[in-house]
């Protein structure tokens, strides 16, 4: 029911309560009275218990601490946090971004679920406290019992590895451990389902008779709006446009897409990612039945329904994304020995995986295989996080992408990667996508719309720096905004072109600096305009600013950071030590965020 429709008739409210919420919707748009409206939904689910972060109380306490990239961290603690309270702990859930590394060494029992990001790094949220544990003031923990769940994905050299760092490092440091580790791959519902029943199992004597007596206390829930659509149950949309934004002769193809979102009830803030199903190309999965000499109607179970290998194909399975498993369990289903001994080889074939998708193993190494044999060697199908590139002041009831559309020629053939070729080529106007919001409360604009901000984001990076700059104009915020843009070629790659400009010309964009990296004999990046004006950016940190990366994790934002080092070193006369707690204390105080892929 819509704030405006509310009468006497229909309201629990009493004729004053009802005319003040009448005098306030009135003066609310629509996205306002939707945010309202999440608000109150959240708060009902809270009556009687505390909305802001429940603080541990003396004896045994059991506090989930999460470091969570894409959300499957957050969700999983979030579920054990639930099933803990309905056991009758007293749970803590918080994320690694907000926790006080002070209040370690008075933990009783702490679990952690953490993600690894890119080589085995942590999470930009959990950063501070794998840093802190690793550190010279880390306490020692001898009355911690403790478990770690890691989530990551198989593809990568190190697997797991921030779930390992925590695990060991909380060992050496005194703390028992309650549980031997676990390390789950892409698909970990099952697996952690019952990690998470075997733990509570475990805790459950020695928690539930310290707690009695005890009132269990609140789950921490952000107040946030709640979106009835989640990963689990998303929103089926509708496609307005997919329009390439890169020049005809450029190497890229980078695709501006918007989306539908109307009468959803969607609410998303800058700084959030969109979760986008997709489903594989028809032709790749005729073409790799035909392969395999496989009938595409022959049936197969997926979640208990018997459904046809070709449509399992299309919308359940990976096709595009290599991982070792699959090689693996090829040749064993078809007696190759030559997969099987490159498969032993774990450097060897992550750099065959690098190179190929499904089809390029099929195609190399024949065999015939029925359908159910087949389908043990993939795995399901996973949506891809985009981070957001409209602010929903400005485009209302739609949401924006910025999609770099993976595409290549490699053994004869052309490949497309799986979301960007369904959203960027293969989807059509008025076509179905199903989609969800996954919010990232480590990557938002300072409450003060006063408090300057510095944006790096070069090629597809440049994305939540729309919407921050959407944002901001709409709010009239008057705190200045500097952007840090670079892609190969002016002419080819200079995305958003005609916006920034505008946003330049009126004033919402108070500087803009680019890096076009091909246009001259040597090549400039981002990171090198930092550098050449290392004496503004000092003083803008000097004078409050916030500084925002996104774009590649791997080489990009790396060399920022060491960008960043040296003017902080240079600017503040710090030695290195210092440079590197001057970068961490913005990062603890949210003045240093990251979204990086």
């Amino acid at each position: 029911m819509l704030l405006s429709t509310l009468t006497q008739e229909n309201s629990v409210l009493n004729a004053q309560q009802l005319a003040q919420l009448q005098q306030l919707a009135a003066q609310l748009n629509p996205i306002q009275q939707a945010w309202v409206s999440g608000y109150l939904a959240a708060t009902s689910q809270l009556t009687g218990q505390s909305l802001t972060a429940a603080q541990p109380q003396a004896g045994q306490s059991l506090t989930i601490v999460y470091g969570s990239q894409t959300g499957n961290a957050k969700a999983l603690a979030q579920s054990l946090s639930q099933s803990a309270q309905s056991k009758g702990f007293t749970a803590e859930l918080i994320s690694a971004a907000d926790y006080k590394v002070q209040r370690l060494k008075k933990e009783t029992h702490l679990i952690v679920i953490v993600s690894t990001h890119g080589e085995g790094e942590p999470p930009e949220d959990a950063e501070a406290l794998h840093q802190f544990i690793f550190g010279k003031k880390a306490p020692k923990l001898d009355t911690l019992n403790f478990a770690v769940l890691g989530l990551g994905d198989s593809s990568y050299e190190f697997f797991c590895q921030t779930g390992k760092d925590f695990d060991t490092q909380l060992e050496k440091l005194g703390a028992k451990r309650l549980f031997d580790r676990v390390d789950l791959d892409v698909d970990y519902e099952t697996q952690a389902n019952q990690w998470s029943t075997d733990i509570l199992e475990r805790l459950e004597p020695e928690l539930k008779n310290a707690q009695q007596g005890q009132v269990p206390q609140a789950n921490v829930i952000p107040l946030t709006p709640r979106n009835a659509y989640s990963k689990t149950q998303p929103y089926t949309a509708k496609l307005i446009a997919a329009q390439k934004i890169t020049g005809r002769d450029s190497n890229k193809d980078v695709r501006h897409i918007e989306i539908d979102l109307e009468g959803s009830g969607i609410h998303y803030q800058p700084g959030d990612s969109l979760g986008v199903w997709f489903s594989n190309d028809e032709q790749l999965v005729a073409q790799l039945l035909s392969a395999l000499g496989i009938d595409p109607q022959s049936e197969v179970q997926f979640d208990d329904n018997a459904i046809s290998i070709r449509e399992a194909l299309i919308n359940h399975y990976e096709l595009t994304q290599l991982h070792p498993g699959f090689v693996t369990t090829y040749a064993e289903l078809t007696g190759n020995d030559e997969l099987t001994e490159l498969a032993q080889d774990k450097a060897a074939l992550r750099a065959y995986i690098d190179e190929r998708q499904v089809i390029d193993v099929v195609l190399q190494n024949p065999a015939k295989l029925d359908a159910t044999q087949f389908i043990t060697a993939l795995r399901k199908l996973t949506p891809r996080l985009y981070s957001i590139a409209s602010s929903q002041q400005e485009v209302e009831e739609e949401v924006h992408l910025t999609v770099g559309v993976v595409g290549y020629e490699a053994f004869g053939q052309d490949h497309l990667g799986g979301a960007s070729g369904f959203l960027g080529r293969r989807l059509q106007e008025d076509d179905s996508v199903r989609v969800y919001i996954e919010p990232n409360n480590n990557f938002r604009l300072p409450e003060d719309d006063s408090v300057p901000v510095i944006m790096i984001g070069p090629g597809t990076g440049i994305a939540p720096f729309r919407a921050f700059l959407q944002h901001r104009d709409n709010n009239g915020a008057d705190g200045k905004n500097w952007l840090f843009f670079g892609n190969p070629h002016f002419a080819q790659d200079f995305l958003y072109q005609t916006e920034l400009l505008d946003f330049k010309k009126r004033g919402v964009l108070t500087r803009l600096d680019v890096a076009f990296s091909r246009d001259q004999a040597q090549k400039v990046y981002v990171q090198d305009r930092l550098l050449e004006n290392a004496q503004a950016v000092y003083q803008w940190l000097q004078d409050g600013a916030h500084i925002y990366i996104c774009g590649d994790g791997n080489k990009m934002a790396k060399d920022v950071h060491l960008a960043l080092l040296q003017i902080v070193k240079s600017q503040g006369q710090l030695d290195d030590e210092q440079a590197e707690q001057y970068l961490t204390d913005l990062r603890t105080n949210k003045r240093l965020q990251k979204d990086v892929y």
